[in-house]
């Protein structure tokens, strides 16, 4: 991308943009600002405030460098939504290395190439995921040491891992002083790998710089500020967090983490949401249509009308939005991004020049577009051919992504130089459209769509329109093999326990022929208890296609 140079300021440009910056300005300017973590008998909670948290990094940062930890290093980390994965993410990066996050959920195959491709030199775990870590033990190379975060001395734990420190002996045994060095902002502090769906897992490494302008414009874009409370659903393991901690401590936010949450501790949750006053948070759609369902069978439900739901990952149902409002009074709203774009790239607000212009209804279907892009973001929709298409709301082409925060190029990934125009675009291989107000809308996946009959059907419209149907939980649909007509739509739906005796395939088909050509309605949909998900909450649809590929063969 040609640069154009003009006068030279007077600016001190060389004082770099890095995330130890964040970290220290909160201690500093938020010092008595919590940071509260729910514990795993998801009764009780544990708090800690910025400014002893910061004290705590600093005795991890003397630790780590004390065994071996140099800038450039990778330090691969297994934990939860945790404080103690707070610690690590300021400590590693503050050092000039890079913290490598490690999906627990991935499969031991993928995770073990994820190490030895970034090849780290020490792991960090919790006691609860040892078995993940002994699960790749003999799969892995190059790594010389392990940490374990445990509530008891490491030494009484059994495990096969060697040599073993303990992490909290290597923070009681160290100064909470720590000389931080002026860390160059393009040097990398997180790698993340993708989770793999369509092939290897790729390597994305978000700098300091990268990662702070995300925060600021986060911050920014979603009126986050230092009377928020906000709570990080997406995993700390798998692109920073979607960069809420960071966002904490820039604006001195409380930070509210769930630990090792799971579907089953939604009460929990929701106890917790109340407790600590939340007005944000974010997470996958399919972690917030659990939470709804949870919501719909309480007696008494919670008032969120100061919160707003980030709703991503999958596009949230029009249903799921409206219905949070209806029983809660939040606000659901969605964004567009990915793994490499570290991730947001476009907020979905009404302008205020809408707000007097749309019908109620008009502003619930804008809702349902992923939103304009945000400052610092390019976004251009192409066609085939690589010319940009009209933004009419109507005309489909790829969506291609550049900015501070996207990612450039994968890490050591020969082959996939094709993701990335040579101006320095990331082609997203999701088709999209805008309107004449720049709102994005999300058609599809590109190997999602379905092409039936030499005709595009979009996998994601129909989803929604499945889950508009009052019993439906979850609906996903995926094209499979068909004789006649090369690919056919077929639908998996989930059905609430006491819809299930009196909901059929025809009921399903009856609301998909309101929006649907007769020709695009699926002749198969297959009721079942649950959808496989990937290890960052989407549905699998890789997995669904191989499960039912034969189902038209017959």
């Amino acid at each position: 991308m040609k640069i154009l140079k003009g006068f030279p300021a007077t600016s001190n440009d060389d004082y770099q943009l890095n995330l130890l910056t964040l970290i220290k300005h909160a201690a500093r300017s938020f010092g008595e600002q919590e940071i509260v973590q729910l514990l795993p008998s998801s009764e009780e909670v544990t708090r800690i405030t910025n400014k002893k948290v910061y004290q705590r990094i600093k005795c991890l940062a003397n630790a780590l460098e004390g065994i071996g930890v140099k800038p450039g290093d990778k330090v691969g980390v297994l934990d939860w939504n945790t404080i103690t994965h707070f610690e690590l993410y300021y400590a590693i990066a503050g050092l000039g290395a890079v913290l490598l996050q490690m999906n627990p959920r991935l499969s031991a195959h993928d995770l073990s190439y994820v190490v030895n491709h970034s090849k780290p030199g020490i792991i960090v775990t919790a006691e609860s995921l040892l078995p993940v870590a002994e699960s790749i033990y003999d799969l892995i190379e190059g790594v010389e040491r392990y940490i374990i975060i445990a509530d008891k001395d490491s030494s009484a734990i059994e495990t096969k891992l060697t040599p073993v420190y303990d992490y909290e002996t290597l923070i009681s045994d160290n100064k909470p002083e720590y000389d931080w060095q002026m860390i160059d902002e393009k040097a990398a502090c997180f790698a993340c790998y993708t989770s793999g769906t369509t092939g290897r897992p790729k390597g994305v490494y978000y700098s300091h710089r990268n990662s702070y302008l995300h925060s600021m414009q986060t911050a920014v874009s979603y009126n986050i500020g230092d009377k928020s409370s906000v709570i990080v659903f997406p995993a700390m393991f798998h692109a920073a967090a979607w960069g809420v901690p960071m966002l904490a401590s820039l604006v001195g936010a409380k930070l509210v983490l769930p630990g090792a949450y799971s579907l089953t501790d939604m009460n929990a949750i929701l106890k917790l949401m109340v407790n600590e006053e939340v007005t944000f948070t974010c997470g996958a759609t399919t972690f917030f249509l659990a939470m709804l369902e949870e919501i719909r069978k309480m007696k008494e439900r919670p008032d969120f009308s100061n919160l707003t739901i980030l709703s991503g990952a999958t596009e949230p149902p029009l249903a799921m939005m409206k219905g949070y409002h209806e029983l809660t009074g939040a606000i659901v709203i969605q964004s567009y991004g990915a793994t490499e774009t570290t991730p947001f790239v476009t907020v979905n607000k009404i302008k205020t020049w809408l707000e007097d212009k749309l019908t109620l209804e008009e502003k619930w279907t804008l809702r349902a577009k992923h939103g304009y892009p945000i400052t610092g973001v390019d976004i251009k929709i192409v066609d085939e051919t690589g010319v940009e298409v009209p933004h009419d709301g109507k005309s489909v082409g790829e969506i291609l992504v550049r900015g501070p925060w996207i990612a450039g190029k994968y890490y050591n990934s020969p082959g996939s130089e094709d993701r990335f125009t040579e101006d320095g675009y990331w082609r997203s291989e999701d088709m999209g459209m805008m309107d004449e107000e720049e709102y994005l809308k999300l058609v599809d996946r590109i190997k999602d769509l379905v092409k039936s009959g030499g005709e595009w059907i979009s996998s994601v419209d129909m989803e929604n329109e499945i889950m508009r149907h009052p019993a439906v939980l979850e609906a996903t649909v995926v094209g499979v093999f068909h004789p006649k007509w090369d690919e056919r739509p077929m639908a998996l739906v989930v059905v609430r326990e006491e819809d299930r005796a009196t909901t059929s395939e025809e009921d399903i088909r009856n609301i998909l022929r309101k929006t649907f050509a007769k020709w695009q309605i699926p002749e198969t949909i297959v009721f079942v208890d649950e959808i496989p998900k990937t290890s960052v909450g989407k549905f699998d649809k890789k997995v669904v296609r191989e499960q039912y590929k034969d189902i038209f063969r017959t």
